[in-house]
């Protein structure tokens, strides 16, 4: 077969939701705060926009791959291992839920590793995860189809768009070749030429 080790295309005119900063602070607001459910659920969405990481990733995180006094997440993939930091709020979070909800969650446990627990004390699962943001989603009254992908691409134009590194955010978002991040590049750059035709007197 003569199309053996050929690499197929990506296909060039991907496309993806960005979250605003004020949908994403909307979105933040949503769990009810006084239950052991909105404290996980709050917690889960800090992490899932101050790491980028995959929902996957994010549902098979332990208790062990926390850091909360130097404020990082160790992150498992395919056999290999990346150090993400974490911003104040989302250790804060983190610590909350930790201490005082995911107990009540255990129901009773007391070996179960795994950080993120569902109400039946067991992990909470990649569906389990997507109704959640879809809950909060229509609550906030966000109408884009928001899904835990949109969090990660949303997390990764803020950070380019407020001058990080790429080679650094390739790293953080576990990415192996750094081609993977055009599709990042490639919408700053339209929307810098949108912003330029619509604030430039002669365009």
């Amino acid at each position: 077969n003569p199309a053996i080790g050929i690499k197929a295309e990506k296909p060039k005119n991907q496309s993806f939701e960005i979250m605003s900063h004020d949908e994403i602070e909307l979105l933040l607001a949503q769990p009810n705060l006084s239950t052991p459910k909105g404290l996980r659920d709050r917690a889960m969405l800090e992490v899932l926009y101050a790491t980028g990481m995959r929902v996957s990733e994010v549902c098979s995180l332990g208790l062990k791959d926390v850091n909360l006094k130097h404020s990082y997440i160790f992150c498992h993939t395919g056999g290999k291992e990346r150090v993400i930091p974490i911003y104040p709020i989302a250790v804060d979070c983190l610590k909350n839920y930790i201490e005082n909800a995911r107990p009540t969650l255990l129901k009773g446990q007391t070996k179960n590793p795994v950080l993120f627990l569902n109400t039946g004390g067991e992990e909470l699962s990649r569906q389990g995860f997507w109704k959640v943001l879809k809950r909060y989603a229509t609550d906030a009254g966000i109408p884009a189809n928001i899904t835990p992908h949109t969090l990660r691409h949303s997390f990764a134009t803020h950070l380019l768009e407020n001058g990080a590194d790429i080679h650094d955010l390739r790293e953080i978002l576990g990415h192996s070749d750094i081609s993977s991040m055009h599709v990042y590049t490639k919408y700053l750059k339209e929307k810098m030429r949108t912003n330029y035709i619509k604030h430039h007197p002669r365009a």
